[in-house]
């Protein structure tokens, strides 16, 4: 995660979005080579990742079953099961020429940019300390309140704040939330959904009920920031036996569970304090995907709201 301002935050944003845009397509103008190719009137475009899972399960055809398939048998499922959609348009997102996701033209877009305009409005100036992860599928933007740092014990200090998730590609829904950012080790955490708000990108209401949410947040915070110290006194026993249970519990990828067991390497410990730990240093792997690094830090969040 990137230590940097609003202002700075807003500047990568735009970086990254210069080249979006969006259109509607007639389905009878949309055909697939193969998995990776589709044809919009005529014209060649790559589907990313992203773009891939959604039309796979748009049309209902197991993703892990095309990836298997050679390139003719993956364009004669998808332009078969195409011919069954019941829309007339599909509501498609590109960067420049290509694919980054498709919907159906019930989705109302919730861009990055509209989300830092927004809390500039809100009164947020450019040179607000922030911590942002960014790809082009996910967007994590944390901020700090310095003003409400607490002592967990001697050593550790943790600082509170708001965090704000968001896919413009289907990843997610638009998600407000309490974040913990454990300065001795800038291991950040998200708390579970209930202290904030989550919203599917079918309006753009959400944005203006920005205000309400995070109030919300504000409130929750001393709440959430007393389980770090009964964290300290809930020992844990068999720690791969509490990682396999959790893991299955929120549905962890392979990728996102290796990354937990490298954050426990990190930090072993006798208490469930650790263990919240191993998911928030996790989320700080090299090479993770931000969606991932978002999920371990709210798994990090809900693991601490089970601790009585």
């Amino acid at each position: 995660m990137t230590n940097t301002t609003l202002g700075g935050a807003d500047d990568r944003v735009r970086e990254l979005s210069h080249r979006h845009h969006d259109a509607a397509v007639p389905v009878p103008e949309i055909r697939f080579d193969d998995l990776s190719t589709v044809r919009i009137s005529g014209e060649e475009h790559r589907l990313r990742p992203t773009a891939q899972a959604a039309v796979a399960s748009r049309l209902g055809v197991p993703l892990s079953y095309l990836r298997k398939c050679p390139p003719d048998v993956q364009a004669f499922n998808l332009n078969h099961w195409l011919e069954k959609e019941p829309n007339e348009e599909l509501f498609l997102r590109f960067d420049g020429p290509e694919v980054r996701a498709v919907f159906t033209t019930r989705y109302v877009p919730v861009d990055n940019p509209a989300v830092l305009d927004r809390l500039a409005g809100l009164g947020y100036a450019p040179e607000t300390p922030v911590r942002l992860r960014l790809d082009d599928g996910f967007m994590h933007l944390t901020i700090p309140d310095e003003s409400r740092t607490f002592t967990v014990r001697p050593e550790d200090r943790v600082t509170p704040g708001l965090s704000i998730g968001n896919s413009e590609v289907g990843l997610s829904s638009l998600t407000l939330a309490a974040f913990f950012l454990r300065l001795v080790c800038t291991n950040g955490m998200v708390t579970r959904t209930e202290v904030g708000a989550s919203y599917r990108h079918l309006s753009r209401k959400v944005l203006d009920e920005f205000p309400s949410a995070l109030s919300r947040v504000g409130e929750a915070l001393e709440t959430r920031s007393s389980q770090f110290w009964v964290s300290l006194d809930s020992p844990v026993h068999d720690p791969d036996a509490t990682f396999r249970s959790l893991g299955r519990r929120f549905l962890l990828t392979p990728e996102e569970q290796d990354a937990t067991s490298w954050g426990w390497d990190h930090e072993p410990g006798p208490t469930m304090f650790h263990v919240v730990n191993a998911y928030t240093k996790g989320a700080q792997r090299p090479g993770l995907p931000v969606e991932s690094s978002y999920r371990l830090e709210r798994v990090g969040g809900d693991v601490l709201s089970l601790v009585h």
